[in-house]
């Protein structure tokens, strides 16, 4: 069944017709007009009561479509989720940064929901993978300690901050640093801010590069005087190419920059933020709750399977998801001009990216999301261009 999904509308969203959830939407809902001036931030299709998608033959929602044929799901995933549809799936498109968040395994979000109903709202645990459409920024996971001791001795207006001659262990010099830095006097982190980009002018390209000048810039200039500013000494700074993939298990702390990328999450609203945000911050709590571990950027890239020729799962550790990509390459053999999808036994939704085919009587172009019940099959012709389409599954 084709779905008609729902478009947020948050700030930090690219605006009009640069926002890829904007081009996908209006591609496959004519009546649908971008205005420049509107940020299209994210796309969701699931059955969240924030955001239902809809079934297009008869503006039913996809939730109680799903309340009357509950068997669609699968029998496990009924089974295992209440009959519910486990997962959210989204597209982001991302102009600024989001906030430096993590999210709470399953027993945390249930003593915060217990603890502090109108903060965090549900009792679910939030894990999240993100995929690249395009050239994407994000902070993920701590970087490799001694790199992080070494931006703080060589930046000295971080070292008034922080002790950069500590000797006690990694895991209590990464503590004290980062949470010295979070809860710092907001008119000390603007001055320090200030002075770090003063300096940054002396510098030549390649220095400035191995010091993130733009980045800090970018985000002092979005979010000017907050200490999320400083985290990128912190964090690993990543830059996805398309189709790669940044898995964000419990107590990982992150941001997503800029660029435009798949995600699927489980069903939750569960965010702890400390940081680049105007929302309802809790340092405390998320820096009682992180994982002090630090990791090279190539140990943050998650890693794929490849089912057949065309396709690769993007397998967490969990149940609640999967994805897979399905690219279809022009370069594609004549006995592939029809191809069939592989069947799962978990109920799925589907989003085409770029490319076209045929589906029965459904046309598959960019922007067309469908329903699909669990072991359906679901058989393509006509493949034209190069065909990339997600698929978001549990993950059974």
């Amino acid at each position: 069944m084709e779905l008609r999904c729902k478009i947020q509308n948050y700030a930090w969203g690219k605006k009009g017709s640069n926002s890829k959830v904007a081009a996908l939407y209006s591609n496959v809902n004519k009546e649908f007009k971008i205005e420049e001036s509107i940020p299209y931030a994210e796309l969701w299709m699931g059955t969240h009561v924030n955001g239902h998608s809809v079934v297009k033959e008869n503006d039913a929602t996809l939730a109680s479509f799903i309340y009357e044929h509950p068997e669609y799901l699968g029998e496990k995933v009924a089974n295992l989720f209440n009959q519910k549809l486990p997962f959210l799936f989204k597209v982001l498109s991302v102009n600024k940064a989001l906030s430096i968040q993590a999210h709470p395994s399953k027993k945390h979000a249930e003593e915060l929901h217990a603890k502090f109903p109108d903060v965090y709202k549900d009792d679910n645990h939030k894990p999240e993978l993100a995929i690249a459409l395009t050239p994407f920024e994000a902070l993920c996971g701590f970087r490799p300690i001694p790199e992080i001791r070494s931006f703080m001795q060589e930046i000295p207006e971080l070292g008034l901050l922080v002790d950069p001659q500590n000797n006690s262990s990694d895991d209590d010099f990464l503590r004290k640093s980062f949470k010295s830095v979070l809860t710092c006097d907001k008119e000390i982190i603007g001055k320090t801010v200030h002075n770090i980009i003063e300096r940054f002018k002396k510098f030549d390209e390649s220095k400035r590069e191995l010091y993130l000048a733009d980045l800090v810039e970018r985000l002092n200039n979005d979010f000017p005087n907050d200490n999320g500013v400083l985290m990128v000494y912190f964090l690993n700074y990543l830059q996805l190419k398309p189709t790669e993939a940044i898995y964000l298990a419990a107590n990982e702390p992150h941001a997503y920059l800029y660029g435009d990328c798949i995600e699927n999450m489980a069903c939750s609203d569960n965010v702890v933020r400390a940081g680049l945000t105007p929302k309802f911050i809790d340092i405390d709590t998320l820096c009682s709750m992180l994982n002090y571990k630090g990791e090279k950027i190539s140990e943050k890239l998650f890693a794929t399977i490849d089912e057949d020729q065309f396709t690769k799962l993007y397998k967490p550790p969990v149940i609640d998801f999967a994805v897979a990509g399905i690219q279809v390459k022009e370069t594609f053999p004549e006995s592939i001009e029809n191809y069939e999808l592989l069947t799962r036994e978990s109920a799925s939704i589907l989003i085409v990216i770029s490319g076209s085919a045929r589906f029965d009587k459904i046309e598959l172009k960019s922007g067309t999301t469908l329903f699909i019940p669990a072991h359906d099959i679901l058989h393509i012709s006509n493949i034209t261009e190069e065909l990339l389409m997600y698929q978001a599954f549990a993950n059974i």
